[in-house]
Formats: structure tokens, C-alpha cells, sequence
């Protein structure tokens, strides 16, 4: 994104005033956060390793222990495409299925400790990138960023 800030352009006349056309900024905020989020994906351990794969391996880091069900809820995707991202997961050392210990006819999954790596490691990278990145902005420009990470939270937790 350029250094250009997200505006709020004058109402049209079809809002009569009471709401300003949000569209151009919505778009702007859009594309720049999907450019952030695509840049920092590719600050990974794994270079093989798909958006999704990871995504099943930060959810057991922070959510714990899941079966195929829950994840593929978690992750919005079928059970079956679930299984396949499970399956090369597990393939890879990455994680394992396991009897729930509450009810043996349950399946867990889990990360292996290679898992755990993965995780804290992709996320180091990630926090670093952003880290430089913010080292080169002003003071002033690390507030806005600091005051704009804030509001987008807000959004997410509607």
C-alpha cells in the first residue's frame, strides 16, 4: 500500500448526508490487508507446507487437542478435505490421531512436538517480518498502525 491514507470520500447524493460512501475506503482496506496477510504467509518454516496445513497446526497450538469434525468446523472446509489435510499432516510428523481418553470411540488429533516447531517457528519468522517492517516507519506512522491494529480487532470480534 502506498503512503496514501484511507479517506472517506464526500457523501453521494443517495446517502443524503447520513452516511458517508464507504466503498472506496472499505476496497482500499481490503486489498492492503490482504496484501499484508499474503506477504506475511510467506514468512514460513515450511515452505511445502499449504496456508490451510498451517492453519490446522496453529488451531491445535492454540485450541488443543480436536477430532477431524471439530477441525474442519473450526477451519469451515468438508470432513473429507479435512481428512486429507489431517492425513498429510500426519504423514509429515507433524501430528497424530489418538483414542479420546473419555470416550475410546473418539479419534483425537494433536501436535507432535515437530508440530510445536513448526508453529513457534512460523510465527517467529512472522513476528520478525513485521517487526522490520515497523522499523522502518516513523514513530508517527507506528502509532496509526498501533491505533488501526486496535479498530480492526473491533471489526473482528463483531
Amino acid at each position: 500500500m502506498s503512503n496514501e491514507t484511507l479517506t472517506t470520500p464526500t457523501p453521494s447524493p443517495a446517502d443524503a448526508g447520513d452516511h458517508p460512501d464507504l466503498s472506496p475506503a472499505a476496497s482500499q482496506l481490503r486489498i492492503a490487508t490482504f496484501r499484508l496477510a499474503r506477504r506475511m504467509r510467506t514468512q514460513r518454516a515450511v515452505d511445502s507446507m499449504s496456508d490451510g496445513q498451517f492453519a490446522v497446526l496453529a488451531a491445535l497450538r492454540v485450541h488443543g487437542a480436536h477430532t477431524l469434525g471439530e477441525l474442519a468446523e473450526r477451519e469451515r472446509v468438508s470432513a473429507p478435505s479435512m481428512n486429507r489435510t489431517v492425513n498429510c499432516l500426519q504423514e509429515s510428523g507433524y501430528i497424530v490421531r489418538a483414542a479420546d481418553e473419555s470416550d475410546g470411540r473418539k479419534v483425537v488429533i494433536s501436535l507432535t512436538p515437530d508440530g510445536e516447531a513448526v508453529v513457534e517457528e512460523t510465527a517467529r519468522r512472522r513476528d520478525a517480518w513485521v517487526e522490520a517492517s515497523l522499523a522502518e516507519l516513523t514513530p508517527a506512522e507506528r502509532g496509526t498502525i498501533a491505533a488501526a491494529a486496535e479498530i480492526m480487532q473491533r471489526m473482528v470480534d463483531r
